[in-house]
């Protein structure tokens, strides 16, 4: 059986702040991989966050999001800004890899050495987003990018997550998609800081923004401190509206910073992340049920009678807490 090559930590490091697609592109495979060097990586990585700015850009299927990201990297491009682009796409159901369809679609983006694109695959994952997806912004951003855009897959009702790890979360819709029904159900209300009626140009598109107007307006955000959603009308495809949406970003940024949100999402984030990590540590002690381990042994306990399930759940984390 041949060896494992040993990965390079110090060296990618390096290159990937240097500017090398190549080397970013192996840190981020680490990412995605659960690579037993990934935790070398990430120590590495620390000293050089800088607080990228990341955006999340969420809708239903068919709304234009990968056309919109596209105009987005035009925008920010002009302000010079180092853009990454995280796409996270379907999984292939043969090889589990992402199905590249962002990379297609923002091909036009791709000998701009300012401009990163990474399509990742979901793996199952739900809510829109790839279970890596917060390591590799941690990567992104130690890489020197300005802003990060990340692209949800576009499953629908269930694509909330996004809003936990963006600064500011953009959600298309579109006319004639049912789409403002849409947002009532999923609860994507809450999470929407700039509302994008994308496809502006077809039948209906005004009486979408009134109604989206309509239920921002029916939420609690009376009070002058609260941020206000604001909905922007684009066509993407032609990159008319942008002005305005980069209006609303750097207005929703700016109040972010005076109100002490910036802090507060990223402190949020962190914690979900640190969180995810130390479950995950802890699953690996507990063990299979069926397989051995701490757990194996408290399911058989409960089996036989000597416990009941609470019992035996303390055990479980007396025993792997090591108390």
């Amino acid at each position: 059986m041949r060896s494992r090559r040993k990965v390079d930590v110090p060296a990618l490091v390096e290159q990937a702040r240097a500017g090398s697609p190549r080397a970013l592109g192996r840190l981020l495979t680490l990412v995605e991989n659960g690579d037993p060097a990934l935790r070398e990586a990430m120590a590495a990585l620390a000293p050089h966050a800088s607080g990228a700015r990341t955006i999340g850009l969420t809708g239903s299927p068919g709304v234009g999001k990968s056309t919109s990201t596209g105009m987005l990297v035009r925008a920010l491009r002009d302000r010079d800004l180092r853009v990454a682009v995280l796409a996270v796409d379907p999984s292939s159901p043969f090889s589990g890899g992402a199905l590249l369809g962002d990379r297609i679609r923002l091909v036009d983006h791709a000998l701009d050495e300012g401009v990163y694109i990474r399509s990742m695959a979901s793996r199952g994952h739900l809510g829109g987003l790839a279970r890596a997806t917060p390591q590799a912004l941690r990567v992104l951003d130690a890489a020197g990018y300005d802003v990060v855009l990340v692209e949800t897959v576009g499953v629908g009702q269930s694509e909330v997550e996004v809003a936990g790890l963006a600064d500011t979360t953009l959600v298309l819709l579109a006319p004639g998609m049912g789409d403002g029904v849409q947002a009532a159900k999923a609860g994507i209300l809450e999470i929407g800081d700039v509302f994008v009626v994308n496809k502006a140009d077809r039948d209906g598109a005004d009486a979408t923004v009134r109604e989206l107007r309509h239920m921002i307006s029916l939420g609690d955000r009376t009070e002058p401190h609260l941020w206000r959603p604001p909905v922007v009308k684009t066509v993407a495809d032609r990159g008319q509206g942008v002005e305005e949406l980069m209006a609303a970003l750097d207005k929703h940024w700016s109040w972010l910073g005076e109100h002490g949100e910036l802090e507060r999402r990223r402190r949020e984030r962190a914690a979900r992340e640190v969180e995810a990590l130390a479950l995950a540590r802890l699953r690996e002690r507990l063990g299979d049920e069926h397989g051995g381990g701490i757990l194996a042994t408290a399911v058989g306990e409960v089996l036989a009678g000597r416990l009941d399930p609470y019992a035996a759940a303390d055990t479980v984390v007396e025993q792997t807490l090591g108390r």
